[in-house]
């Protein structure tokens, strides 16, 4: 999607992502925050974009030295406006290239945002940028869905949200298999007008992340269904997955 870039997504959602999100994922926060705390052993904490701090928040107030790296000043503001957000140390940037000084025992990046960079070529460069952040017993975190397109037909899906007597919501996705991705464009029509959100991700398969992460010399530890550590299997629709550096580089 042409002029889709990393920072597009803070750029166009950050006034409204906590509304739409926060009573949606409640239980999710609450179940992956138990289990990043849990991984962490009480160490340094990276998030990878770390957006409105939905789960950063929550792993600083139960004591842990929570960075962050985030794309969008706009997300960072949001942040920024909650108890406790003022504390947490953000660098702006992009996730697969910026650089702290620090190494950490637990860096992690969740709800899909891997798609979120848009070639195979930045994904690669963020598993290495995280391995680098890694200290030598430290985990890399990634939560994603599995991609399912059973729903689209000729690589295209529209599917309405809700409708009112003045208003409806729906989406809009076009699929291209051979590059791996999706171009969205959600759309509210009502009686003063049409807003429109685009949103663009390149998607990638369990296993094509676990190359990513022997290009990036770590290798996966665990595997699972959801944060509560269910077993991951053919019928998943999502996958939290572990990884470490690998003892072969």
């Amino acid at each position: 999607m042409k002029g889709y870039e990393a920072e597009t997504f803070g750029e166009l959602n950050a006034e409204t992502y906590d509304a739409l999100t926060e009573e949606r994922m409640a239980a999710e926060t609450r179940d992956s925050v138990q289990t990043l705390f849990e991984l962490a052993g009480g160490g340094k904490v990276l998030e990878l974009a770390i957006g409105t701090g939905r789960v950063a928040i929550p792993l600083a107030k139960r004591g842990l030295a929570v960075q962050g790296i985030e794309a969008s000043e706009e997300m960072v503001a949001k942040l920024r406006e909650k108890p406790g957000g003022s504390d947490i140390p953000v660098t702006i940037g992009d996730m697969a290239e910026v650089r702290l000084t620090e190494t950490f025992d637990l860096v992690y990046l969740v709800f899909n945002t891997i798609f979120n960079l848009t070639t195979q070529d930045a994904q690669i460069r963020c598993f290495q940028n995280a391995a680098r952040h890694l200290g030598a017993n430290g985990v890399f975190v990634i939560e994603t869905v599995v991609p399912d397109f059973s729903e689209y037909v000729d690589g295209q899906r529209i599917k309405g949200s809700w409708a009112t007597l003045d208003a409806a919501r729906f989406e809009i996705a076009i699929h291209d298999r051979v590059a791996q991705t999706v171009a969205f464009q959600r759309i509210i029509i009502r009686e003063d007008g049409i807003q429109m959100t685009p949103h663009f991700m390149r998607y990638a398969w369990p296993s094509e992340l676990d190359l990513m992460a022997r290009l990036a010399s770590l290798e996966r530890r665990d595997r699972w269904a959801w944060w509560d550590r269910s077993p991951f299997t053919a019928d998943s629709k999502s996958h939290v997955t572990v990884y470490g550096p690998s003892p072969h580089p």
